[in-house]
């Protein structure tokens, strides 16, 4: 049944959509080849005419027509006329075409139209489809009211149960997905909070030092106020340009300005995405040149940030080469992402290095690439190949 990975958008975090985008990914390759299999092997063994086959093969097709819009994304047109089209089937099969697996369809279309319920209304859903599938079938005791034991449980007990059994399951995997993405989306929190409490670290590491030294000047300055007014002077000197030096620091951290080791860089951003359930690939070309070691620094932290931020990722790659940095990401959102300023200005940055970042959005990848030009080889020094032949 393909109830296996069944979700409702009703109930989940909007987030949750991309992940369940993949899941139903999955679902295309590995549930409709042996549903439609089974409904084949069904309707061979069953369907004793071309229109009893007809009849059959039409609450299949809807069925996993279903499946496959559900795994594209897009069932809210098709639900419910494919749930009548299988309940019809099941109808007719039990009163006109004596068949007992028309019922196929309606169970594979059913479970999935039930979750696209709300909350309120799910178990009443359940009820009444479930009432139907077994009226229908008991309904065939009309027709053969010598066989009760045999319609009984080929017309209504199967259908019925099979029915109530893939609802039930239903609901128990939309529950566990539902914690999977609250799981996830907890990790995704962590991994931003991890990030602002680095910041704070790093703004305790410029402003905390600064402040102990400040105020030992101070209360040194305080001593000598009546015995050294020059020694004063020179320390009150010093404390004003310690706190400009500060004001600088703490500024260039705000702005996303401040050095950054990308070794380092790049061994935060893995931790934080693997934090998150992210897969990360680091290919390594070569190292880049050190005059732009810290700011692809800076752009690999900013676009870390934003990953975790706006996009539902599943795997991440960088690649360094000598000239330049590239971040590529999946799950990113179908709708233009709001103006991302900390790029902005570090693409300002980039320019004012000669070099270019760029930031492209399509087909769900998010790629953010800076690059400089390669450095010169160096210049052999006038007179060393004279030299060298000299020698």
């Amino acid at each position: 049944m393909p109830i296996l990975l069944l979700e409702s958008r009703h109930t989940m975090p909007e987030h949750a959509q991309t992940t369940q985008g993949r899941l139903r990914g999955v679902n295309l390759a590995m549930i409709i080849p042996p549903l439609a299999l089974v409904g084949a092997i069904l309707v061979g063994v069953d369907a004793r005419s071309w229109g009893e086959g007809v009849l059959l093969t039409l609450g299949v097709v809807a069925a996993l027509f279903v499946i496959e819009r559900w795994t594209a994304g897009d069932t809210s047109r098709v639900a419910l006329p494919c749930l009548i089209i299988t309940a019809a089937v099941w109808l007719l099969g039990v009163l006109v075409t004596d068949s007992h697996t028309a019922f196929y369809g309606v169970t594979i279309v059913g479970p999935y139209f039930i979750s696209q319920l709300s909350r309120s209304r799910r178990l009443t859903a359940t009820v009444v489809l479930s009432a139907f599938v077994a009226a229908v079938g008991a309904a065939k005791l009309l027709e053969s009211p010598d066989d009760v034991s045999g319609v009984l449980l080929l017309y209504v007990i199967l259908p019925t149960g099979i029915m109530v059994l893939a609802t039930g399951l239903m609901f128990a995997n939309q529950r566990f997905y539902e914690v999977i993405e609250r799981s996830r989306e907890r990790e995704a929190e962590l991994a931003v909070i991890r990030e602002r409490v680095r910041f704070a670290s790093d703004l305790h590491d410029i402003q905390g030092h600064t402040l102990h030294v400040v105020k030992l000047k101070i209360t040194l300055a305080e001593k000598l106020l009546r015995s050294d007014t020059e020694r004063v002077e020179e320390e009150l000197r010093e404390v004003r340009a310690l706190v400009s030096d500060t004001i600088t620091q703490t500024k260039e951290l705000a702005y996303a300005q401040r050095r950054l080791n990308l070794s380092a860089e790049i061994e935060n951003a893995k931790n934080l995405f693997e934090a998150a359930g992210i897969r990360v690939r680091v290919n390594r070309s070569a190292d880049p040149d050190e005059r732009v070691n810290g700011l692809l620094g800076q752009v690999l932290r900013e676009t870390t940030t934003n990953i975790l931020r706006h996009a539902q990722a599943t795997q991440v790659r960088i690649t360094l080469s000598e000239s330049g940095i590239t971040i590529v990401n999946d799950g990113a959102p179908a709708a233009p992402l709001p103006e991302l300023s900390g790029l902005a200005t570090l693409k300002e940055r980039v320019s004012d290095d000669g070099g270019e970042l760029t930031v492209e959005q399509e087909d769900g990848r998010f790629v953010t690439a800076a690059e400089f030009p390669a450095p010169r080889p160096a210049q052999p020094l006038p007179g060393a190949e004279a030299q060298e032949d000299d020698r």
